[in-house]
């Protein structure tokens, strides 16, 4: 391949194709025809010497050596972009798309008075929220799937204060939470204080985004030598609400997030009778993203709108 010879537009329609899984979504996305869109890839094809792309059940799929490519090339437009770009960002004027990622409690609570913000602004920007899969986001980063993080990160954020100056990743502190048990009304603890005796020998649903039977709750039982038993683990905190309210089952939840499930008129909530430690809401977002004024635009309001938050989503 002659690299001087490239266009690199083919990689920019190569990286949407990737991100979107589809032909004809990469194509509105990119206002261009599918027919443009598959003649542009074809020729990308032609130019590298390599298959990238092949078909799938729904749209397409990378093949290996795609696969490989892609986050090396969006990592590469994001700079590029990022050292193009005006130093100053107008929100009435760009309609750029951010992703994000964060847990479903702290969706609920932060994305409608971020929206109501970007109505304020007469904002064009578009926000596509991606589930918070994992209590460390920075694979995402490595693969420039996502512009922020929001959540409770704490050892990815302790990493990258030992880091110093060469981590890979900024954080900013948006806010403090903390959580409760939650339990229906008729559950037969919800009549006496809870012991940590009885905590731990209680029925629990665990919150945790990646499956594991384990969150921050069960290390701090750990530290004190208990353990609970965990019945049911599920990726969402409104799910945990909604099993509780239902059956005889534990379940700790952001003490800010009960009013949005609905169900504050059905459950009782108690004071965990064991110390998890501090719970923070950070924003995460990669170093490449330092000099952009829409990225330092877009921080701003999360910081407007975190104020009030006090729940990082974080599995417990």
């Amino acid at each position: 391949m002659n690299f001087r010879t490239l266009d690199l537009n083919l990689l920019r329609v190569f990286d949407t194709v990737m991100a979107e899984g589809s032909i004809t979504r990469a194509a509105e996305r990119l206002a261009m025809t599918q027919p443009a869109v598959s003649n542009a890839l074809k020729r990308l094809r032609e130019s590298i010497g390599e298959d990238l792309l092949t078909r799938a059940a729904r749209g397409v799929a990378p093949t290996a050596f795609g696969e490989a490519l892609w986050p090396q090339v969006r990592a590469a437009l994001g700079q590029l972009r990022t050292a193009l770009e005006p130093g100053d960002f107008d929100p009435a004027a760009d309609a750029r798309v951010f992703r994000l990622t964060m847990a479903d409690a702290l969706a609920a609570t932060l994305l409608p008075a971020l929206m109501a913000r970007f109505e304020a602004l007469d904002a064009r920007c578009q926000i596509e929220v991606r589930p918070l899969v994992d209590r460390d986001p920075r694979e995402a980063f490595a693969h420039a799937d996502i512009d922020f993080a929001l959540g409770h990160f704490p050892e990815v954020v302790a990493a990258l204060v030992a880091q110093g100056g060469i981590a890979p990743l900024r954080h900013q502190r948006l806010a403090e939470g903390r959580y409760v048990c939650a339990m229906r009304r008729g559950h037969p603890l919800a009549a006496q204080p809870l012991t940590l005796d009885a905590f731990c020998a209680a029925r629990h649903v665990l919150v945790n985004y990646s499956g594991r039977p384990h969150g921050f709750v069960d290390q701090a039982l750990a530290s004190r030598q208990r353990s609970r038993h965990v019945a049911l683990t599920v990726n969402q905190f409104f799910t945990a609400a909604r099993v509780v309210a239902q059956c005889d089952l534990l379940t700790v939840l952001p003490e800010r997030f009960l009013p949005l499930t609905g169900l504050q008129d059905e459950l009782v909530v108690r004071e965990l009778p064991v110390e998890p430690g501090a719970v923070y809401t950070d924003a995460l977002w990669h170093v490449r993203h330092d000099r952009s004024a829409a990225h330092q635009w877009l921080l701003a309001r999360f910081a407007e709108v975190a104020t009030p938050v006090q729940e990082p989503g974080e599995p417990a």
